[in-house]
């Protein structure tokens, strides 16, 4: 089954697609998706192209991405759709023979451990050169906006100074260490999207997001909670590599998407906007019970071997403040517990 088949699948793009939004301003636009057949660029793309289909926004979308052949499994159902183009491109490279293009969304990104410990130099790499890329694209085509999606990481630790982080916040990063070249690279990213601003007068927004899961991530994917889900799936145990005590914001991907569309429609330019819900705020041991009891299974104790370890983040708390993304009217859907046990549900249809 694709997932595009899936009930509870289609009922989340329904409810996003018919978030109360200026959509218009997509309207027999082109949008530009880099990371295309990622979390959050999946979700987004079948989002847009669920209202081509029922509103007639006719909005042509070109996905960016690496492997043609996995863009053709996962955008099936849109692949000779006049409104859908996909290209295979590394955005290390100069971007061209695209076209004018109206808006941007940069969401391709090394975005787990073991990817951050096996490739930090295509982690550090994606994010500045590949950002600096698509924005001198964005600048040369007169693009209307570019949305930069950065990360709850930029925060590094908190320095025990305040509850939650908003987003003048800047906490502790070791930046001489292997782990420090994601959220280091994600922090050059936002400034570069800052002097295309001042320099270029490029309009650019900056959508952070928290820790975000949801049934379009990747298989490959070693997060910790992603890690969890995949054996709640399989109906396993729930391995925890830590005490658990971390306390984190998370999003279900659905909710991020509809924060990144209301930052990409309604945000002020310049401005960076947390993506984040009280309501998803909990700590890793509490999140692997809450998976562990829907399964059936138990929570069991492991240490992670070196590749992993390497890559983990060493914030023990970051919580993220959502009041400025709310007060442009967006809210959060689905909470922690029902944006599992929807994830669960829907892979487990399609294993």
């Amino acid at each position: 089954m694709m997932i595009q088949d899936n009930k509870l699948y289609k009922q989340d793009i329904h409810t996003i697609a018919n978030v109360n939004l200026p959509w218009d301003r997509l309207k027999n636009k082109k949008i530009l998706i880099s990371g295309a057949s990622g979390m959050i660029g999946s979700f987004l793309i079948d989002v847009l192209m669920y209202r081509n289909e029922h509103f007639n926004d006719n909005c042509t979308v070109i996905a960016l991405g690496r492997d043609m052949s996995k863009a053709q499994v996962k955008f099936r159902p849109y692949w000779d759709s006049e409104y859908f183009s996909f290209f295979s491109h590394d955005i290390n490279k100069p971007l061209s023979h695209i076209g004018d293009i109206d808006f941007i969304v940069h969401a391709a990104s090394n975005t787990h451990p073991v990817a951050y410990a096996t490739d930090p130099v295509g982690t550090m790499t994606t994010n500045i050169i590949g950002t600096y890329n698509l924005l001198n694209y964005a600048v040369e085509h007169k693009t209307e906006r570019f949305l930069f999606t950065s990360s709850v990481e930029i925060y590094g630790e908190n320095r025990g100074d305040v509850e939650k982080f908003h987003e003048s916040y800047c906490g502790y990063i070791d930046c001489n260490t292997l782990r420090a070249g994601y959220p280091e690279s994600k922090r050059a990213g936002e400034a570069l999207c800052q002097a295309f601003i001042k320099q270029y007068g490029l309009d650019v927004v900056i959508a952070r997001l928290s820790r975000t899961y949801g049934p379009t991530m990747l298989k490959t994917d070693t997060k910790a909670i992603s890690q969890f889900i995949k054996r709640g799936v399989a109906k396993q145990d729930i391995v925890l590599k830590s005490e658990g005590t971390q306390f984190y914001s998370y999003s279900y991907v659905a909710d991020a998407v509809s924060g990144v569309l209301t930052i990409l429609l309604k945000g002020d330019c310049g401005q960076a906007y947390n993506i984040s819900d009280q309501d998803s705020d909990i700590t890793l041991k509490e999140l692997a019970k809450i998976i562990a009891s829907y399964v059936g299974k138990n929570v069991v104790f492991e240490l992670p071997d070196k590749i992993e370890q390497a890559g983990y983040s060493k914030a023990t708390k970051a919580v993220m403040s959502s009041e400025k993304l709310k007060s442009l009217g967006w809210e959060a859907k689905y909470n922690i517990r029902s944006g599992l046990e929807r994830t669960i549900e829907i892979l487990s249809k399609l294993e």
